[in-house]
């Protein structure tokens, strides 16, 4: 394969500006997501949208073709490209991934991250950068975390991404781990890291909600955002053992209304909140 790349810089604008920031973050996720099903191979997020990056040699002209977010109605979206040569993604993630430090007894970090003196220390290989948002909802999921003695708790981390939360509960002994995330990448990034933090206990899914039937949880974390927190709810709360406990993100302030009366009628009582920048995490017990 080629040593050179081609780079795509995409500007998302939602065209309702009074939820504009939200909106963003929704159409950037969405962008992400159609061309990961291309060629496409890394992303960052930018200040005015992504930059996604593709090799030459699987490269035409053709590729955003059938990507649809391009068309809606909800954003414009404008893109300029170039030709790279010779990516060093090491460099790039450096500039794109910041290091989380919950606390100052957990610090998630890359391998190009100098080790600190945390109680726990992840390290993760970001093979695709995160954006503000995701280092926020992680961080106070962390929060959650760090609150509670998981010991021997089995766990389901849904929509694992790098799979940073599970690789968490189990250092604080959580155990037996599921890990579930429908994305490839994400799947086979959370076994690379799983690996990489010497983890046991962990296993890892590709897939949705329907791997859940008939399994049973006592700690269930999902940090997803609120559309499929809230399709998936009724899983969650099937998979809870009693006393169980669900922690979500993914989603903002002026979601919890919706959040809420969904864990209410199910059953559930809410326990506590973060709140980090608009972005909210909360708290359930069965």
């Amino acid at each position: 394969m080629s040593n050179i790349y081609i780079g795509y810089h995409f500007t998302i604008e939602p065209k309702d500006s009074s939820s504009s920031e939200q909106a963003k973050q929704l159409g950037s996720e969405i962008l992400i997501a159609e061309l990961g099903e291309k060629a496409f191979e890394s992303f960052t997020e930018t200040e005015t949208g992504i930059s996604a990056f593709v090799q030459k040699d699987l490269w035409d002209e053709t590729i955003l073709e059938d990507i649809h977010i391009l068309q809606s109605e909800e954003f414009t979206i404008d893109y300029t490209f170039e030709e790279i040569e010779q990516v060093n993604w090491n460099e790039e993630w450096e500039k794109n991934f910041e290091a989380i430090d919950v606390n100052g007894n957990c610090h998630v970090r890359a391998p190009f991250h100098p080790k600190t003196d945390a109680e726990f220390d992840i390290v993760i290989e970001p093979k695709m950068s995160f954006g503000t948002g995701h280092h926020e909802t992680t961080h106070m999921m962390i929060q959650h975390l760090l609150e509670i003695d998981v010991t021997g708790m089995k766990t389901l981390d849904m929509g694992c991404g790098t799979a940073i939360l599970a690789i968490l509960a189990e250092m604080k002994g959580a155990q037996p781990i599921d890990a579930i995330d429908i994305d490839n990448w994400c799947y086979l990034n959370s076994i690379e890291n799983a690996q990489r933090n010497n983890c046991k206990h962990i296993t890892v899914y590709e897939g949705e909600a329907a791997l859940l039937e008939g399994k049973k949880y006592d700690l269930i974390i999902a940090n997803i955002n609120r559309n499929i927190l809230l399709n998936d709810m009724q899983s969650y709360v099937d998979s809870l053992n009693p006393n169980g406990t669900l922690l979500l993100s993914g989603f903002y302030q002026e979601d919890i209304p919706f959040i809420d009366a969904s864990c209410t009628e199910k059953g559930l009582t809410y326990v506590k909140k973060f709140e980090r920048n608009n972005w909210v995490s909360l708290k359930y017990v069965n």
